[in-house]
């Protein structure tokens, strides 16, 4: 089956999502929509599957224009979608949730397990998905949760499959094993619309590339095209790809954690017994599958979050439960991994968001009094040393792009004396070129000697940063290794395999 779009607008007020966008889906191919995030393609595939409608344009399958009125009219005409967050019942059984809306019935009206079982089975030893139709979905690892969402596409019949950002929570084994349920699924007849903005995936899998920015189409790439030129399509200009660091001597631990465990909102202990060291003039990057304590973690370190035993020592000096004024006074820079949640104030203007966890400190005040010209003239050097796009210091942070508020977080947090700098998914909904800039400051403070503690979910920028990689598997520490660590290696750390932790 073809899927076409000719000319697709999407508009929510003035904002312009999707601009004239033209797309061709060929049979049997897997063809990637490659751009950054808020390039505009997640709202381009909601367009695809009726969950919003184009303001201009058509969509044409099999060469026939058609109206998707909503998304069990896709699903009816031989469209999936397997959305980022997945959209299963976790108490459910495999079986029930797919076909949750479509459930097979006997004559007088009875749901037919076993008729819904047996589908499964023939699907799923169809395409490779191995995946028990009796087994409970939150038992279920990841990887075999999103191989339930592909099984309830392909059990309505799907021709078309849209996977959109598919592995941002997949381990490295379980990206490899979508890869090759995709080329079966392609092999059977299948087409794909694969969503993403990692570009070592795209040319891995794709057949076909197009690259979509700012909510337009700018062109087409075949998967021979090196990540350099994809990336310079993404973005418009060129864009150094490659981490420079060089060799620095490493010194004391500025950060020490010991036996660290700590509760969620829920009671549970998703960090449990966590021990490591962070030395000067290193970046340790913390890595693994989002959902297994390193926001907690985090948390806990910056005083935002209660530990409930062990300790945490900064520069030698106990922290543990320290409130974040005094951890903060302490020497700990923090760049949060919701910027707007919990690193600016949206409605504030960027100088004032500048100074916001110095208010109080000269030159910013003096006897409990704002220095507005001191607050102003720092906001001013600021955006000119990290390269700040605003029209003026005194605009709202919320009318600024996503890579430049977190330019606004880093340039406050380097602005003031540190020991030691934590950034949680520093680069999580940036371009290329702002990926390239907060790299360049965190490799600059190591240089500098600080110590850095990187937690990322993103094997990339670990590989890229860290001078030592931990693995956090189920709030606790499965290895920490060296760079030169095979990705396959880190995966399995990532999975729960135990190694040897290194200091």
């Amino acid at each position: 089956m073809q899927l076409e779009l000719r000319g697709v607008t999407k508009r929510f007020g003035s904002l312009v999502a999707n601009e004239k966008v033209d797309l061709v889906v060929e049979p049997g191919k897997i063809h990637c929509l490659l751009g950054e995030n808020g390039a505009g393609k997640s709202t381009l595939m909601n367009v695809i599957f009726g969950l919003l409608h184009p303001d201009e344009g058509e969509i044409l399958i099999d060469g026939v224009p058609t109206k998707i009125r909503d998304s069990g009219d896709a699903v009816r005409r031989g469209i999936g979608m397997v959305h980022q967050h997945f959209m299963l019942v976790p108490v459910f059984s495999v079986a029930d949730n797919v076909v949750l809306g479509f459930e097979p019935t006997r004559a007088i009206g009875f749901l037919d397990r076993e008729k819904a079982r047996q589908d499964i089975r023939q699907v799923s030893s169809e395409f490779g998905l191995d995946v028990d139709p009796d087994a409970i979905v939150e038992e279920l690892p990841i990887g075999i949760q999103q191989r339930v969402e592909i099984l309830k596409a392909l059990n309505h019949n799907a021709e078309i499959l849209i996977l959109d950002e598919p592995t941002a929570v997949l381990t490295p084994q379980e990206i490899e094993s979508l890869f090759v349920i995709m080329r079966s699924l392609t092999a059977a007849g299948k087409s794909i619309l694969f969503i993403t903005h990692k570009l070592k995936e795209v040319k891995a899998v794709a057949d076909t590339i197009t690259v979509i920015r700012l909510g337009k189409v700018v062109g087409s790439a075949s998967p021979d095209a090196s990540e350099s030129e994809l990336a310079s399509m993404m973005v418009g200009r060129d864009v150094n790809l490659t981490v420079q660091k060089e060799s620095v001597a490493v010194g004391e631990p500025v950060l020490q954690v010991n036996d660290l465990v700590v509760r969620d909102d829920r009671g549970l202990a998703v960090v449990n017994g966590v021990s490591f060291e962070v030395r000067k003039g290193e970046i340790v990057a913390l890595a693994g599958v989002q959902g297994n304590g390193q926001t907690e973690f985090v948390e806990a370190l910056a005083g935002l979050r209660h530990v409930e035993s062990g300790t945490i020592y900064l520069n030698g000096n106990d922290i543990t439960n320290s409130s974040p004024r005094e951890i903060l006074d302490a020497g700990f820079g923090h760049v949060p991994e919701d910027r707007q949640v919990d690193g600016l104030v949206l409605s504030m203007s960027v100088q004032d968001n500048l100074v916001l966890n110095t208010p109080r400190n000269a030159p910013f005040a003096k006897r409990g009094t704002r220095n507005l010209r001191a607050v102003r003239k720092n906001a001013e050097q600021r955006v000119k040393d990290f390269d700040i796009r605003t029209p003026s210091v005194d605009t709202p942070v919320s009318s600024l792009s996503g890579g430049n508020q977190q330019k606004v977080i880093v340039a406050r947090e380097l602005s003031k004396p540190l020991s030691l700098l934590v950034a949680a998914q520093p680069t999580r909904g940036l371009d290329v070129g702002s990926i390239e800039y907060v790299h360049r400051q965190m490799v600059n403070q190591r240089n500098e000697g600080l110590g850095v503690l990187i937690v990322s979910s993103e094997l990339d920028e670990v590989f890229a940063l860290g001078d030592r990689i931990a693995v956090m598997y189920q709030g606790q520490i499965t290895g920490i290794v060296s760079p030169d660590t095979s990705r396959e290696d880190i995966g399995l750390l990532m999975a729960g395999a135990k190694a040897s932790v290194a200091s």
